[in-house]
Formats: structure tokens, sequence, C-alpha cells
């Protein structure tokens, strides 16, 4: 997802991101592993070092981009995982890395929407209204294998919603009318310039 986290305190609930990696080309909307469900982090997978450097790379690109999310799918990698460091309603930072996840949003009396703006690494330079739950509920699993959770408001909801999406293979544009997708194709195609393929390699 894109937007600069900020330089409030960081809450790393499940330990910190890991680091070390190197940035990647972010994969673009249109590319087929964008667009389809991503394949479950497998119990062989959980604790070792291909995943580990995965990982590592994907929070070095979700940085150099200053994006606050970043999925798998993003760099090419059909694996079901995302990074994030991301603030709340009140500014507080969160991180982490969800393997295999699965949201939650209220429903019925407890479920308020809010109407912002959101954008995405793969579609650089568009930023469009979208409405999403203000607060939302991921479980997962750590690198480890341990089972995680992350909850918030504000960006922070939005973000695991966002990045949640991405490992069901919906992009935001899909929530969208067609009068706003064109909208952002626009915006897109205005920043074009400033976001070559190997962006931000």
């Amino acid at each position: 997802m894109s937007l600069k986290g900020s330089d409030e305190p960081v809450h790393a609930p499940h330990g910190p991101l890991p680091r070390g990696g190197a940035a990647r080309p972010i994969t673009r909307w249109g590319t087929p592993v964008m667009h389809r469900p991503q394949q479950p982090v497998t119990a062989d997978q959980f604790g070792n070092d291909d995943l580990r450097g995965l990982a590592a790379d994907m929070v070095a690109t979700m940085y150099a981009a200053d994006g606050v999310g970043l999925a798998a799918c993003q760099i090419g990698v059909d694996l079901a995982m995302f990074v994030f460091d991301c603030p709340d309603e009140s500014g507080d930072r969160y991180v982490g890395v969800v393997c295999n996840p699965s949201i939650t949003v209220p429903e019925d009396r407890g479920r308020k929407l809010d109407d912002d703006d959101e954008g995405c690494l793969s579609f650089p330079g568009a930023f469009c209204s979208c409405a999403r739950p203000a607060f939302a509920t991921v479980d997962g699993f750590g690198l480890d294998g341990a089972p995680v959770r992350f909850e918030g408001d504000g960006l922070l909801a939005r973000c695991l919603q966002h990045e949640t999406d991405h490992t069901k293979g919906t992009v935001f544009a899909d929530r969208l009318s067609a009068r706003a997708r064109k909208k952002l194709q626009k915006l897109h195609d205005a920043a074009a310039e400033d976001y070559p393929m190997d962006w931000p390699a």
C-alpha cells in the first residue's frame, strides 16, 4: 500500500521486521500474479532462511518505495504473505509480517466506514477514495509459523485490508466504480514517467 509511515514510536507485538534485504522492482497491476489468490505458506516453509530472506526483500522494497505495506505478489512472488509498517488513527506505528492472512471487520451496528484516499505501490502515482471498514483485525502466522494477530483503526485498518486483499488476488480498483477506476487510470498514466518499470530497485 502506498503512503509513507510516520516517525512515531513503533509497536512490534510479534517482533521486529526482518532487515538486510534488497529492494526489488515492484510488479504492476495487469501481471497475472496480481489477480489470482496466492499460494499459502506451507509448514515446511516456516522458519527457513528463504522465507525470511523474501520478507527482508519485501521490507527493503516497501521502504524504498515509501510504502506502508507490501505483499509478496507485489514483487512477483506467488505466496500469501505481506509486511507492513503503518500508523493507526492516533499516529502510533505498528510493524509486522503476516503469512496466510484472514481479515475480520465489524458487522452490523459496529460497522463504520472510512471513505478516504487509497493508493497502491503496484499502480503508482494514483490515489482515489475507497470506502473500507474503519477497524480491522488480521490473523495469520509469523515467519516461524507462530500465530499472529494485528488490529487497529485509521490507516492501519486500511492497510491490513488492502494487503490481505492482495493475497486473495484483489487490487483496490476492483472495489471501485467504473468511473472511479477511469479517474485512477488517468492519474496513474500522468505520473508514469516518475515510476520506471524497475522502480524502486
